[in-house]
């Protein structure tokens, strides 16, 4: 047939049967207004890596970075204040993405905490400075092998990793995402946008990198491992219910679905799909809130990791992942409470026992606040149990009260210094209350709140969870709670009688005196703690009308 012939034929065929038009996305740039001006700034970050002289890069990402963080702040805050939060509660993006009371509470929290974050990314007065000027807590060349002499020259030239700045909004860009995520590959992809610039955050630190490339390792592997997990459950979940849409999925579980493809009839009666996939995803994301028994990668990578990262990834991706997991349980999977919540109870429960527990054994700050961080992730899941309007407001109440407390307690971690850089080792520690009086009586409010003593943030985030666990049937795991919070209490308080009650070593670490940025941050931090803690109704009032998820 000739080539005519077949062009003629074709459109014959055109004119008898048009082919239709694929129709073009209807996005709403507004409502994704915070997501787009942190993804916008860290694409500008790049090119400011490229294109900027070396010597002005440090200050053009570090306004960069904190104008782009506090302009989406206020995009979220213009949101909340338009409705968005309530009654105009919507899902946008074409049904991926959920703009509702949650998700802005979330993503504000995130994006403050990303803020006090940056200020202590951006300290340069702790380290002794190299030839070329102020030294950082980043690997002067993050390319070069540790103790090369690439390294040593680029330490004399006193060069610095900038490029912190964009990696790190790519990852706060990706935890605004991951709670706000309204299906499942949607919640995949953030899952990714924000773990990829972790790992290598990790493996950024200018002292004791080959720690730190090590836990960046570990991180990166176990982090693979979580991520199959989670994309096999969302395979399964796909499986069973024929579409990867939140609603969807939470028609065909509780059997309100009208509308049943012939071709996945059989697999929507398959329970096993259901479980399995449900398990899978819910292992994903217990990963990285590190709930036991999912929890082993994070006294290593809290440790080796440079500490300003260790601070924001125990805060920010704590509150991205408890966001996602409630969006899950609260929207996607109410119907099958009575299969999960066994299963949470006893994750909850050894989560809590486990953290408090293995904390007293340790001998470094960090690892002990990593335990710690575990044992709150068991407090949180408390919260997460309840199944009750009170449980959601409870745990972001909590959130955003444990975040200001991480972010200040690993900034105060920063300042304790001896020749070999930080001193984590808590017999170093000894005497510091005699030999800096106000460092050591910051921590001491910050390990208070963690322990949850009244007129602390941390007392009223536990009273909270704790309240609205037992008023949705969980009277005995509060119990636990209660016990696992006084053995917590033990090591807090031992920490506190070390700096105060014991005799200053000559040759003990002394206590750098750091920029107005580290200062801020670890103020914020005490003022948040403090003001959560004497006068908190106006948050828990805030929490709990942003309580409401959009279905």
């Amino acid at each position: 047939m000739s080539a005519t012939a077949v062009h003629s034929l074709w459109t014959t065929a055109a004119e008898v049967e048009p082919i239709g038009s694929i129709p073009a996305p209807h996005i709403e740039y507004a409502q994704l207004a915070p997501v787009l001006i942190v993804v916008g700034a860290a694409v500008v970050g790049i090119l400011v890596e490229a294109f900027v002289p070396r010597r002005a890069r440090y200050h053009t990402q570090l306004f960069l970075t904190v104008v782009a963080l506090a302009a989406a702040f206020a995009a979220v805050v213009g949101l909340a204040a338009g409705g968005y939060a309530t009654t105009k509660a919507q899902i946008a993006a074409m049904g991926a993405i959920a703009v509702d009371g949650p998700a802005l509470f979330l993503q504000g929290t995130i994006l403050l905490a990303s803020v006090v974050a940056v200020f202590t990314f951006a300290e340069r007065r702790l380290d002794p400075a190299g030839d070329g000027g102020r030294a950082d807590s980043f690997a002067a060349m993050a390319a070069a092998v540790p103790g090369s002499d690439q390294e040593k020259a680029a330490v004399k030239a006193g060069f610095t990793t900038t490029e912190v700045f964009p990696i790190s909004l790519f990852a706060v860009a990706g935890m605004l995402v991951f709670p706000a995520a309204n299906d499942l590959l949607t919640l995949f992809i953030a899952l990714e946008v924000f773990s990829l610039p972790l790992y290598l955050l990790c493996a950024l630190a200018r002292r004791k990198r080959l720690l730190s490339q090590e836990a960046a390792v570990k991180y990166f592997l176990l982090g693979a491992f979580s991520s199959a997990f989670m994309l096999f459950g969302i395979a399964l979940l796909y499986g069973y219910a024929g579409s990867v849409s939140y609603a969807r999925i939470a028609e065909v579980v509780d059997g309100s679905v009208r509308t049943i493809d012939p071709a996945l009839a059989d697999t929507m009666g398959n329970d096993a799909l259901l479980l399995v996939g449900g398990a899978l995803l819910l292992m994903g994301l217990l990963f990285k809130v590190g709930a036991v028994p999912f929890h082993m990668w994070t006294p290593d990578v809290y440790q080796g990791a440079p500490t300003p990262v260790t601070g924001f990834m125990a805060a920010a991706t704590k509150i991205a992942a408890f966001g996602a997991l409630l969006r899950l349980l609260y929207v996607v999977l109410p119907g099958l409470a009575w299969d999960w919540r066994p299963v949470m109870w006893g994750v909850a429960i050894v989560t809590m026992l486990g953290g408090a527990i293995v904390a007293i054994t340790q001998t470094d700050v960090k690892r002990l606040l990593a335990y710690s961080s575990i044992a709150h992730a068991g407090f949180i899941l408390a919260g997460v149990i309840a199944m009750r309007p009170e449980g959601i407001s409870s745990v972001l109440f909590y959130l955003l009260a444990y975040s200001f407390v991480t972010i200040g307690a690993f900034a105060v971690v920063t300042l304790v210094r001896d020749a070999g850089g930080e001193a984590t080792h808590l017999s170093k520690w000894a005497g510091l209350g005699r030999r800096s009086p106000l460092v050591a009586a910051v921590f001491a409010v910050f390990l208070l709140a963690f322990a949850g003593i009244p007129l602390t943030s941390g007392f009223t985030g536990k009273f909270a969870v704790f309240k609205a666990a037992a008023e949705g049937g969980a009277g005995e795991l509060v119990v636990v709670g209660v016990i696992s919070s006084a053995i917590a209490a033990f090591f807090y308080i031992r920490v506190i009688v070390l700096m105060f009650f014991s005799e200053p070593k000559p040759e003990g670490p002394t206590v750098a005196v750091p920029s107005p940025l580290t200062m801020t941050t670890i103020g914020v931090g005490v003022a948040v703690t403090l003001v959560l803690g004497v006068a908190p109704q106006y948050f828990l009032d805030l929490a709990g009308q942003a309580g409401v998820f959009v279905r």
